[in-house]
């Protein structure tokens, strides 16, 4: 069984969206957590986690898509997180990569997305770029855990995060050619990660500059195998426990 934990399957990036998820079937590819990034992606990701049994939804307001929030939003987002599909709030956090980033505002939607998490005890899947000591001293203040999604960075930085409860999702990044990735790693075991693709984004070695698709998260896994010399059904078992764990899915459900 592979559990995709990060994906984006919008309309505007796929037109042909039956045949990929049938695609993933036949891969063996048994759940799929789609994220959303503001509200028409995430109503979207609603409708397609309430379509497919092995669809789940993420939903939430991302750092660089807040030019369409609205006040209101966080209410909207209280009333649909109550849906047994919905496995966290996400994809949430802090981006101060671009120069004309409104830290402000980021920190402000970032902190009540916190709030309702913790208030309603569900997950997070924390987008943190070129932010990462302002996203962890934020993250300290509230009784959440989740996954750190496409997790990038050094071992002292994913060493606090795992402190602070969080899973670091690894996608196809650890499979080009100068990524440290694999490094941090296999210091701190896959007892700490689980594995997800960004699609279409961030396509593994060799497919990388492609769509990627939510089946290539095999690809990550069997690259993460060879490195690590360990069997790939470990690999699987392990972090689809992982998954288990920190989103509440019941995996027995997919087999």
């Amino acid at each position: 069984m592979y559990i995709d934990t990060h994906c984006h399957l919008y309309k505007e990036y796929y037109d042909n969206l039956e045949e990929i998820i049938d695609t993933c079937r036949s891969k063996k590819i048994s759940i799929m957590i789609v994220n959303g990034c503001d509200k028409k992606s995430s109503i979207e990701t609603l409708e397609l986690a309430n379509k497919y049994p092995e669809i789940y939804a993420a939903i939430g307001f991302h750092p660089t898509e807040l030019d369409s929030f609205k006040d209101g939003d966080i209410e909207w987002l209280k009333t649909h997180v109550i849906n047994s599909k919905v496995v966290a709030i996400g994809e949430i956090g802090l981006d101060y990569h671009y120069d004309n980033t409104d830290k402000e505002k980021e920190i402000d939607i970032f902190e009540q997305q916190l709030i309702l998490a913790e208030t309603i005890h569900l997950p997070v899947i924390i987008h943190s770029r070129d932010a990462t000591k302002d996203t962890i001293d934020i993250l300290k203040k509230y009784h959440v855990q989740g996954i750190i999604h496409g997790f990038s960075g050094s071992l002292e930085t994913a060493r606090e995060f795992i402190k602070l409860g969080f899973k670091l999702g690894v996608n196809g990044v650890v499979t080009f050619k100068n990524a440290h990735l694999k490094e941090v790693i296999k210091e701190i075991g896959i007892k700490h990660i689980v594995l997800e693709t960004d699609s279409p984004y961030l396509t593994p070695h060799p497919y990388r500059g492609t769509t990627n698709y939510p089946y290539n998260v095999s690809l990550v896994a069997d690259f993460l195998a060879n490195y690590l010399a360990i069997p790939l059904q470990e690999l699987l078992m392990i972090t689809n426990k992982n998954v288990e764990e920190v989103l509440e899915i019941n995996l027995e459900n997919h087999i």
